[in-house]
């Protein structure tokens, strides 16, 4: 049991290099080009960008009112430089929101049991989560100076905005806003999914169940995508009723 416990412990600790990470410095700003995508060119900050601090929660940063979101840029929304410093902000904010702790004990109480105490399973799935975060989130896209953020394509029909979405598992950008293949969401994954072989049990540390962990949270991240491109339409939706009864 002793395992999940230093999973979780491992999982808060990356809290403490969110402050220290080293800013990049490039300023960039979204251009729309004709197939939906986002070109970017260097240009100055937006004014009153504080790079040590992240907007605090708004509609915009959570989705439903609960889920965490501060690292989609809605489509004609401006958006500041993404330093090294922000990525570890928006990940441990993404990571650690009050909201967080209830919904991994939902998830896991509503999962397969299994052998262990409902404890040991809560911190390792926190784990999974929290260092899945880091590594696809922060760590991986500041080495490779890839700009992790979700950018919302929000025009076209449905089927493609549905298949834009999809494909940012495996097509990002880079800090200059050159289109790349998603290193930061792939290696990341398959990285958090070996650590976690640090504190799994020996029975789910083959080959096989790591791919399994690693397909599984690629999985999640396009379904998490899908949720990133429409929440504004639905966020639109839900206000509209609110306003005409205003009316």
């Amino acid at each position: 049991m002793y395992k999940g416990w230093f999973a979780f412990g491992v999982a808060v600790l990356l809290t403490a290099v969110s402050g220290t990470a080293a800013a990049q410095s490039t300023n960039q700003q979204d251009i729309v080009v004709p197939n939906g995508d986002v070109a970017r060119e260097p240009v100055p900050a937006v004014a009153n960008h504080d790079p040590n601090e992240l907007p605090a929660a708004s509609s915009t940063h959570r989705m439903f009112g609960i889920l965490p979101n501060y690292a989609t840029v809605e489509r004609n929304a401006p958006s500041h430089e993404f330093t090294a410093r922000d990525m570890m902000r928006a990940t441990a904010k993404n990571s650690f929101d009050p909201y967080v702790f209830p919904f991994v004990g939902a998830a896991v109480a509503l999962g397969q049991g299994g052998s262990a105490s409902y404890g040991c399973r809560y911190a390792t799935a926190f784990a999974d989560n929290a260092i899945g975060n880091f590594m696809t989130s922060a760590l991986v896209p500041a080495v490779l100076h890839q700009d992790p953020r979700y950018y919302q394509r929000g025009t076209g029909g449905f089927g493609a905005r549905a298949m834009y979405a999809v494909t940012r598992t495996i097509v990002t950008r880079s800090s200059s806003g050159k289109a790349q293949f998603n290193y930061s969401d792939i290696a990341g994954n398959l990285g958090a999914s070996a650590i976690a072989n640090v504190y799994y049990a020996s029975a789910n540390r083959s080959a096989t169940a790591t791919l399994t962990r690693w397909g599984t949270q690629v999985m999640w991240d396009a379904l998490s995508n899908e949720l990133k491109e429409f929440w504004p339409d639905i966020r639109k939706r839900i206000r509209s009723p609110r306003r005409s009864a205003a009316d």
